[in-house]
């Protein structure tokens, strides 16, 4: 196999990777965010 296109291969699956990736902790950091949101809300109700 060439080279070129085994690294291009490479770098393909490396991208996917980091932009799953991303997408799941940006996910988690809304989670976390609306979390503390309702936190603040329930004490601010009592």
């Amino acid at each position: 196999m060439n080279i070129k296109i085994m690294l291009r291969n490479l770098m393909a699956v490396a991208l996917c990777g980091y932009v799953l990736t991303g997408c799941n902790t940006i996910a988690g950091a809304g989670e976390d965010i609306e979390s503390a949101g309702n936190a603040i809300e329930h004490a601010a109700e009592d």
